[in-house]
């Protein structure tokens, strides 16, 4: 039996019908069907409820019913086609199938009834709302963190993803090229930024729209949760929230939510615990505190930190016309491949020093323009006071230390600094090493410039 064919006829007869192609969830049922498979097995391979695949199914039945003007159901369905009723078998297309319990089976490249005209259509299936998400002119290469991404997302099925990184690493950047790399796999392609901090009933609601615009949207929070997750699990949705550090407390240790934001975590939870074929992509320059918790189901979710680009930032400085080619790696290295940093870096270079790389790399302190400084001050502004005491000791070491070695040069307890080293780690701030059983922490290098200028500056205005 060619499953092919018996797809593409299926798929005409339902597009005659409704004006539509067949979608992914019609594909498996009507797989699932050959095969014999139960309801209970086919939504369990799509991570959807029985009871949504019973309801898709009798859908199914009755347009295909219609279509060929006879009664079809899963049970009568292998029969019709045994019978050859349908259509002469003989003319199916008998090219790039593999055998899976002896009923043929497309390969990937022809996995679709309509694959040779279904490319448009296949991305029109898509609901792809990204809001108000930066248009992308440059993307500079991240082969691997593209993979592992991919591989969570696709492969893997996991739930919730947390991206980390530093301001202007390129976290959104990467989150858009991913979008546009993996979009057909989902129904719903949805990216939210959170800078506003909007609060999480309002968040709900602005989803809910998206899923059903006409229904009635539940007034209490409890009932939108409930809508969400059904949403979630009835179709294969790709969320991003952006910029979620936004809904941390500033001048507090990392992660700690804003007491109005705090119920942001119950949608968290529900995603990790309950959604089974969604994604929710988090992007923070601080990793939340619940995350660490719901970690304890590794198959689910995963965290990845964003590092510097290195040598594939030489796109930034070309696009920039900077000169002193051979003096650009070391430009990267200094400013630890920061993307922002680099592109303010370069302006710099650009309004001040004709382009020329090799003159700037002369100094030897590392030159912080007034738009990088302002950059930093903002995120500064977010540190707790003990994190202030723990990285201003480590602004003045010239070598990585160990915590006892801080601890006996500030009036810090115990209990405070490793608080306070731990909150600055998990802002991405901290370059760790092992030696001999015993961690050393560094200051990241700009930021250890940043902090002696701010400080030098307060010195001479006092």
């Amino acid at each position: 039996m060619d499953v092919t064919a018996v797809l593409k006829h299926a798929d005409e007869l339902v597009f005659a019908k409704t004006g539509k192609h067949l979608d992914r969830l019609q594909e498996a049922i009507l797989l699932g069907t050959l095969q014999g498979e139960k309801y209970s097995k086919i939504a369990e391979e799509n991570y959807v409820s029985e009871s949504y695949v019973r309801d898709v199914g009798a859908e199914l039945w009755k347009i295909l019913s219609e279509g060929l003007g006879k009664d079809v159901s899963k049970k009568s369905f292998r029969a019709i086609l045994d019978s050859g009723k349908i259509y002469d078998f003989s003319t199916a297309i008998g090219q790039g199938h593999v055998k899976i319990n002896n009923v043929n089976i497309c390969s990937e490249n022809a996995r679709s009834p309509t694959n040779t005209e279904k490319t448009e259509d296949t991305a029109n299936e898509v609901h792809l709302d990204l809001g108000d998400a930066l248009e992308i002119f440059r993307f500079c290469d991240r082969t691997d963190e593209l993979a592992t991404l991919k591989t969570w997302i696709i492969e893997e099925r996991c739930r919730l993803i947390t991206l980390l990184g530093i301001s202007g690493i390129g976290k959104t950047t990467l989150t858009i090229r991913l979008i546009d790399e993996i979009k057909t796999n989902f129904d719903y392609v949805i990216y939210r930024s959170l800078r506003f901090a909007p609060t999480l009933s309002a968040t709900l609601v602005n989803l809910l729209q998206i899923f059903s615009p006409t229904s009635d949207i539940p007034q209490s929070l409890e009932n939108q949760l409930t809508q969400i997750g059904n949403y979630l699990r009835k179709y294969r949705c790709l969320i991003v929230f952006d910029d979620l550090q936004m809904l941390f407390r500033s001048g507090q240790l990392a992660g700690q939510y804003q007491s109005e934001y705090e119920n942001y975590q119950l949608f968290f939870k529900l995603v990790a615990e309950t959604v089974r074929c969604s994604c929710l992509l988090l992007n923070s320059w601080e990793k939340p505190i619940e995350i660490a918790k719901l970690e304890k189901t590794p198959n689910y979710l995963r965290s990845l930190s964003l590092g510097g680009l290195g040598i594939a930032a030489k796109e930034i400085l070309r696009d920039r016309h900077l000169l002193d080619e051979e003096s650009w790696e070391t430009l990267i290295n200094r400013y630890q491949g920061n993307p922002l940093w680099l592109e303010l870096t370069a302006n710099t270079i650009q309004e001040l020093l004709a382009g020329k790389v090799s003159d700037l790399l002369q100094y030897d302190s590392l030159i912080l323009s007034e738009a990088l400084q302002v950059e930093l001050d903002r995120q500064f502004q977010r540190f707790a006071p003990l994190e202030i005491v723990a990285i201003n000791q480590l602004a003045q070491e010239n070598q990585p230390v160990s915590l006892p070695q801080i601890l006996n040069k500030t009036n810090l307890s115990a209990s405070d600094l490793f608080n306070a080293v731990q909150s600055l780690k998990m802002r991405s701030l901290l370059e760790i090493t092992e030696q001999e059983k015993v961690m050393f922490f560094t200051l990241n290098p700009v930021w250890k410039q940043y902090l002696q200028n701010r400080y030098r500056i307060k010195g001479n205005h006092s």
